[in-house]
């Protein structure tokens, strides 16, 4: 299968590199309210929730965000990955633009997109990031770019079922968007080759119980970080650079 490209921090513009590290700054924050009091992100939703039973949704209904129209929920299932479980992120019918139809699923009012998965390990920490077929989240299918554009309209911005959490999801999209749009472009092609390889139409494809994950990408918030700052001292060393030259006198 093919592998998903790692993100290049150099191929950023300088918009795009401050965005990602404001998020991996909010990031930190909501590390350090939930470690203070000895929490951690995968403990707060399963606080309450009773036993943890493989592929049952939690907290119990999912999280909604009314307002943004976002969701997600945690559950495990990946006996053969090393993992505690993972979660899944999507955005609903009200947050996409009426023009936007899915090429199969769920259409008009349930229309639903699913973003990405976050990969967690037993102490409560991000892993890695991974995209999935149609069928595994019973999602609309849209192309990569249509997912894409819908990227910045994720956000849980409450506190149920807890406010550092739900913060710090919203953040990982933004701080690992070049991740997760490497994710959805790379899943467009391993389904456009099983379809040339299998001779199977898409909607056969979308349902093919043989292709679950079409890709992941393992998360180093650190390393992600020292490149981004890596990129943003690049690009001020070059506008000084730029202001040096245009400032000298004519000949």
């Amino acid at each position: 299968m093919l592998s998903p490209q790692s993100p290049d921090a150099s191929l950023l513009n300088a918009r795009q590199a401050q965005a990602c590290l404001d998020a991996a700054e909010e990031i930190r924050e909501c590390y350090r309210v939930l470690e203070k009091p000895g929490l951690n992100i995968v403990g707060e939703i399963l606080r309450g929730q009773g036993k943890f039973y493989e592929m049952d949704h939690y907290p119990k209904k999912d999280v909604y965000d009314k307002e943004h129209d976002s969701q997600y929920y945690y559950h495990a299932h990946r006996r053969d990955h090393d993992e505690h479980g993972h979660f899944h992120l999507f955005v609903r019918h009200a947050a996409m633009p009426e023009a936007l139809k899915p090429l199969d699923g769920p259409e008009g009012d349930d229309r639903v997109a699913h973003l990405i998965a976050v990969s967690m390990d037993a102490w409560g920490y991000p892993t890695e990031l991974f995209a999935v077929n149609r069928w595994v989240t019973d999602e609309s299918w849209f192309k990569a770019e249509s997912v894409i554009s819908l990227l910045d309209r994720f956000c849980i911005d409450h506190a149920h079922p807890n406010l550092a959490v739900n913060r710090w999801l919203s953040a990982m999209v933004q701080c690992f968007r070049p991740h997760i749009e490497s994710l959805l472009l790379h899943r467009d092609q391993v389904i456009a080759r099983w379809q040339e390889e299998k001779r199977q139409t898409l909607p056969e494809v979308l349902e093919d119980r043989d292709l679950e994950v079409t890709g992941t990408i393992v998360l180093d918030m650190k390393d992600w970080q020292k490149a981004l700052q890596k990129e943003q001292q690049r690009q001020l060393a070059g506008q000084a650079v730029n202001r040096s030259v245009q400032e000298q006198p004519e000949p």
